[in-house]
C-alpha cells in the first residue's frame, strides 16, 4: 500500500483517484474547487480544499510523506508548472505530472517531473491500433517497437499445437497467454492446442505482430 497525493480532481484525476482507492492505496486527493472535493471525500482516505500553487498550503501537506505524487491538473498548465515545482523542492520523492502536448511535457520535466503521461494521446494511440483491425480487442505498448496484443486465434491454428504450427521460429512472436471462456491460461506449453473461439495474448515487435495478425 503506498500513500498518494492527487492534485486535481477534474475527469481524469477523479478517475484515477477512485482506481487508486480501488487498490487499496491511501489517497489524499486536493482540488480547488469545493464542490469537486466533496463529490471525491466519500471515494478516497481524504481530500481536501486548496491551492497548490501557494507554498504554505504545499508546505502543510508533509510533501515527504507521500510516495507518490501525481499532477493532475489538465486546465491549467501554468498552475500544473508550479505545483510540479512546488512538490520537488518541498521534498516529493516521485512526481507524475499530466500533460496534453509535448512542449508541456519537456516543461514538466525540467521543471522537476519524475515522469510524464498523455492521456488523451495515449488513448488515442491505443484505440487507433485497436479499431483499425478486425482481430485485435487490446494491446499493450511496451516500448517504440515492441507490444504485447490480444487478438483472436488465426483459423489455420485452430485444432494445431504450438508446437506444431512452430510459432516462435515461424512468426518471431511468443504466446504469453490463452483465453478461453473467461479462463486466462498463462505460458501455455508446447502441447496446448488452440480452439476458434479462444484468444491470444502475443509479444514481439510491432512489425511482426501487425504480419502476424493480417494472417
Amino acid at each position: 500500500m503506498k500513500s498518494v497525493l492527487l492534485i486535481g480532481l477534474g475527469r481524469f484525476g477523479r478517475h484515477m483517484a477512485e482506481k487508486l482507492q480501488e487498490l487499496h492505496h491511501e489517497v489524499l486527493a486536493v482540488d480547488r474547487n469545493e464542490q469537486r472535493v466533496n463529490e471525491i471525500l466519500p471515494l478516497v482516505t481524504n481530500a481536501q480544499i486548496g491551492d497548490s500553487t501557494n507554498e504554505q498550503f504545499i508546505e502543510s501537506l508533509g510533501i515527504r510523506n507521500f510516495d507518490l505524487c501525481v499532477v493532475a491538473i489538465g486546465d491549467d498548465f501554468q498552475s500544473s508548472l508550479e505545483t510540479t515545482a512546488l512538490l520537488k523542492e518541498h521534498g516529493a520523492p516521485f512526481v507524475l505530472a499530466r500533460a496534453s502536448r509535448d512542449v508541456h511535457a519537456k516543461f514538466l520535466l525540467r521543471n522537476g517531473a519524475d515522469d510524464v503521461i498523455y492521456p488523451e494521446k495515449q488513448m488515442a494511440s491505443w484505440a487507433a491500433v485497436r479499431y483499425s483491425a478486425d482481430h485485435i480487442f487490446d494491446y499493450i505498448e511496451l516500448s517504440d517497437g515492441h507490444s504485447i496484443f490480444e487478438t483472436a486465434v488465426p483459423s489455420a491454428w485452430v485444432g494445431k499445437t504450438i508446437v506444431e504450427l512452430a510459432v516462435r521460429q515461424k512468426y518471431h512472436i511468443n504466446i504469453l497467454a490463452a483465453k478461453y471462456d473467461g479462463r486466462l491460461e498463462p505460458l501455455p506449453g508446447p502441447a496446448h492446442r488452440f480452439r476458434g473461439d479462444e484468444t491470444i495474448f502475443i509479444l514481439g515487435s510491432n512489425r511482426d505482430v501487425q504480419r502476424f495478425v493480417s494472417l
